[in-house]
C-alpha cells in the first residue's frame, strides 16, 4: 500500500501525505460529486484507474477513516451478489469544500475541462447553498450526481 508516513508537522505536508497522489482525490470526487459508491463505478471514471491502484487507495482511505465500507446485497443476473459500498466519513466529508474549490479552480484555469454548466453557474451565484446541498446529500446518503 502507498505510504502515508508523516513527513513533517506542516498541515499542508500532512494533507499531501494522504491525498498527494494522482488518484486519491479523484476517488473522493467520484463519491462526493458523482454519487459513486461501488468499485465498478470508480473503475468507470474517465481517468481509467487500474484495479490494483483502486483497491490500494480504497484500502488506505478506509484505514485512515476517510471512507467506510459496508457489504450490501444486490440482485444481478437473477442471483444475489454481495458488493462493498463506499461512503465518506465525517472526515472525508470535511474534504468536500476543498475538492469543490479545486474543481472550480481547475475549470477556471482550463475552461475546456468538463463541468456541468449548471454546477458552475450555481457555484458563481450560490456557492454556500451548493456546498450545503452537496454536504447534506452525503450526510443523508442521497448519492446525488452534481457534475
Amino acid at each position: 500500500m502507498r505510504s502515508t508516513a508523516k513527513r513533517s508537522n506542516c498541515p499542508i505536508s500532512r494533507t499531501l501525505d494522504l491525498f498527494g497522489d494522482r488518484w486519491t482525490l479523484l476517488i473522493l470526487r467520484d463519491i462526493a460529486f458523482k454519487g459513486y459508491n461501488f468499485y465498478n463505478e470508480f473503475l468507470g471514471s474517465d481517468e481509467k484507474i487500474a484495479t490494483n491502484i483502486l483497491a490500494d487507495r480504497l484500502k488506505m482511505l478506509e484505514e485512515k477513516k476517510i471512507i467506510v465500507s459496508r457489504t450490501v446485497e444486490s440482485k444481478k443476473y437473477n442471483r444475489l451478489k454481495k458488493r462493498k459500498e463506499y461512503k465518506l466519513t465525517a472526515s472525508g466529508i470535511g474534504m468536500v469544500p476543498v475538492i469543490m474549490e479545486m474543481l472550480v479552480w481547475g475549470h477556471g484555469f482550463d475552461p475546456s475541462t468538463m463541468v456541468v454548466p449548471e454546477f458552475f453557474e450555481r457555484y458563481k451565484t450560490d456557492r454556500d447553498g451548493l456546498l450545503k446541498e452537496v454536504m447534506e446529500s452525503l450526510e443523508h446518503d442521497l448519492h446525488k450526481n452534481f457534475c
